[in-house]
This record gives C-alpha cells, sequence and structure tokens, in this order.
C-alpha cells in the first residue's frame, strides 16, 4: 500500500514539473554602428553611465610654469681674490649698502706687493730712459755719437713706458696706487646691498680657494630687481617672445602675485626634460621675493578658435585624439580633434567640436570600446574616423 502510494506522488511530482515553464530571460539589446554613430536602443542601461557636458567657447588659457628666482647677474658683482694673503680688515656686513668704488675689506698681500714693486721699478726705469734719451740727443745733435747710439736710446725709452703703462694697469685693476705697502684693498663695482660675506678677519685667502663652484668673499647685488628663470614646455615656446608679460606667484607669499617681463628665450631643447629654458625679469622693491625661491610663471596664452571642453572627454586612439558628440538621445557620434592646450582638468580644442555640442565626458573610452565591437559585428573596418577640417 505505502509502495503504490509513493509512486503515485512521484508520477504527481514529475507531471507537475513538465508542466512548469523556464523563467523568463531578460535580454538587453546591444547597440549598433552606422556612419561612425552608436545607437542604442531605448532603455540601455549603459545610456545612464555616458554623462555629456556641453562644449564652451574658450579664447584665453592661463598657463602655469615653474620658476626660480635667482639674483639678476647684471647687477651682481661675485668678489674673488686675485692673490693669497690675509684678511685685514672688513668694512661691510651682510645687508649693508653699497656704492661704485666702496672699500670692502683690505687684504694683507706679499704677491700684490711684488706687483706694486714691479710698478714702483717700472717708472723708475722709465725716468732712468728718459733721461738717457735727452743725453743721447744731446749728444748726437753735437755730432759726437752715431745715429744708431740715439735710437736705441728712444727705443730704450719707448719700451720702458710701454712696461709703467702695464704694471700700473695691473695694480690699478686692484685699487692700489704706486706705492709699494703690499695692502690689497677689494673694493664693490656696482651699486646694490652686500647679500653674502664668506671671509672672517685674519683669515688666509688663496684663488683656488674661490672660484667655480666655491663661495665668493662678497656678493654684491642690487635685490630690487630679480631675475626669474622658467623651464617652458615645447608647446608654449611659440607663445614666449621678449616682452611678455608675467605674473609670478609663489607659495611663500600667498595671496601676492609680481609682474614680470621675458627678456631671453633660448634657443636650444633640454634633450632630457624637452623644456626651453627662459628669462624674466620682476621687480621687487619692498624686497619680499627672496634668491632660490621657487614659484610659478603664468601667462595667458590666447587660441583664436578655442572650445573648452572637460580632460576625460578627450582620448587617444592610434595617433589622433578623440571625442564622442551626443548627436540625439542614444546617438553618439565620434570626432577627430585637434589640442591646442592640455591641462588636468579642461582641454582646448581647435577644431572637431563646435561650441555648444555636447561631449561625452564619462566614460568615453567605454563608449569607444563599445563602438569597435558594434563595427567588428557588423563585418566593417575597424574604427574609421572622418577627418575634420582644422
Amino acid at each position: 500500500m505505502k509502495s503504490t502510494k509513493l509512486l503515485y506522488l512521484s508520477a504527481l511530482l514529475l507531471l507537475n514539473a513538465c508542466n512548469e515553464s523556464p523563467p523568463k530571460m531578460e535580454i538587453t539589446q546591444q547597440p549598433i554602428v552606422q556612419n561612425n554613430q552608436l545607437r542604442f536602443p531605448a532603455g540601455n542601461p549603459q545610456i545612464e553611465l555616458l554623462a555629456t557636458t556641453p562644449a564652451q567657447e574658450f579664447h584665453t588659457v592661463e598657463i602655469d610654469l615653474p620658476a626660480k628666482v635667482v639674483w639678476n647677474e647684471e647687477k651682481t658683482q661675485r668678489l674673488f681674490p686675485a692673490f693669497p694673503g690675509r684678511i685685514a680688515k672688513i668694512f661691510v656686513d651682510i645687508g649693508q649698502s653699497v656704492e661704485r668704488g666702496s672699500p670692502l675689506a683690505q687684504v694683507a698681500s706679499p704677491d700684490f706687493g711684488t706687483a706694486q714693486a714691479e710698478t714702483a721699478r717700472a717708472l723708475g726705469e722709465a725716468v732712468l730712459a728718459k733721461k738717457n734719451l735727452n743725453r743721447q740727443k744731446e749728444l748726437f745733435d753735437a755730432g759726437v755719437i752715431a745715429q744708431k747710439d740715439y735710437e736705441q736710446a728712444q727705443f730704450d725709452a719707448d719700451r720702458t713706458q710701454v712696461e709703467v703703462v702695464r704694471a700700473r694697469a695691473r695694480t690699478n685693476l686692484y685699487g692700489s696706487n704706486a706705492a709699494v705697502n703690499q695692502q690689497l684693498m677689494l673694493g664693490s663695482v656696482v651699486r646694490g646691498v652686500v647679500v653674502e660675506r664668506n671671509i672672517n678677519p685674519e683669515q688666509e685667502i688663496r684663488p683656488d680657494q674661490f672660484g667655480p663652484g666655491n663661495p665668493a668673499l662678497f656678493v654684491i647685488t642690487d635685490p630690487k630687481e630679480l631675475w626669474v628663470l622658467i623651464d617652458a614646455r615645447e608647446n608654449d615656446v611659440s607663445f614666449l617672445r621678449t616682452g611678455t608679460p608675467l605674473t609670478l606667484k609663489t607659495p611663500s607669499l600667498p595671496g601676492m602675485s609680481f609682474d614680470a617681463q621675458v627678456t631671453v628665450v633660448s634657443d636650444t631643447i633640454d634633450p632630457a626634460t624637452r623644456t626651453v629654458k627662459v628669462r624674466a625679469v620682476v621687480k621687487n622693491a619692498q624686497r619680499l621675493l627672496k634668491n632660490e625661491m621657487l614659484a610659478t610663471a603664468q601667462f595667458q596664452k590666447i587660441i583664436e578658435h578655442g572650445v573648452s571642453v572637460p580632460a576625460t572627454a578627450v582620448f587617444l586612439i592610434g595617433n589622433e585624439h578623440m571625442v564622442f558628440i551626443k548627436k540625439e538621445p542614444g546617438v553618439y557620434e565620434s570626432k577627430v580633434v585637434k589640442i591646442a592646450y592640455e591641462g588636468r582638468q579642461q582641454v582646448v580644442l581647435e577644431s572637431g567640436v563646435d561650441v555648444g555640442d555636447n561631449v561625452v565626458s564619462q566614460n568615453a573610452l567605454l563608449l569607444a570600446k563599445e563602438l569597435m565591437n558594434a563595427q567588428e559585428e557588423a563585418h566593417q573596418a575597424p574604427l574609421v574616423i572622418p577627418q575634420t577640417k582644422p
């Protein structure tokens, strides 16, 4: 009896299983491609992921370039010793203003004393040669000596005068007269402020201690006008010329800006960084900017026919930059574009997009992948982008 009931129950369950229909599967239709347009069927969930942003007219863009503030070398003196010696006196200190010719320090230098002695000796020899020439002239006029003896005396007088000029030029170069006192006076040849002093009283100095890569004895400069050294990108060089105005900003002085002007643009591109060296001049009347201060140089880049789009809207396929434009709900068209300026947030385009076009600003790469997949399924050639006139 029990076995009969079990057979009946099993047959009933089997019959119910056969009568049940399988669960319905929702099939999402894939987009199709027509003339470089990707068309999504209505209700496709991917459409909600494709946010768009209208392209905006753009004529100027503010370019930021890394910069560094340094002394104006055209108004700077770096003083190095020409002779070894000992610092006898120091007349100035850091922060002190000096005029042209102001004494900075005095050095007791036997080697400089030797140069002074050479000058004194040259003067003495010149005086003696002049007297000998006068005496030889009198004898020549009286017919006592030959003409060649008179000419030799004249040659010796001229030679000693040349030696006097040479010796005086050497000692006068370092501010000395004909006296032999072994005192070398170091003086300023520019008007400015002492910004560095690297000597102490009684310090022994030698020329080989100072020079390229080593500190100078003194640095005198005019801190009210500084140089700005800028590393410009290749694509920005055409907009930087002599006289181009710049705005200088530094994180050390938040909220403040300084007007600068380009004075030199290098003709050489650094092969390692692909940048061009640019130099500008900035006024620093209040002396707020300091030597070696890091800054940002800003300038306005003019673009005659520019359209601004989000940076996320532009992507690269092969060697060409592209965007997608929403033509109508669910329809997106690919366009080749030419970039005028590429920033972190915005990209300015010269061609390919018109003002007001709704460009896909999110998931544009996903859309490009869908377009290529749709073309492959339709047995078309891989993604071919129509060229637009620049």
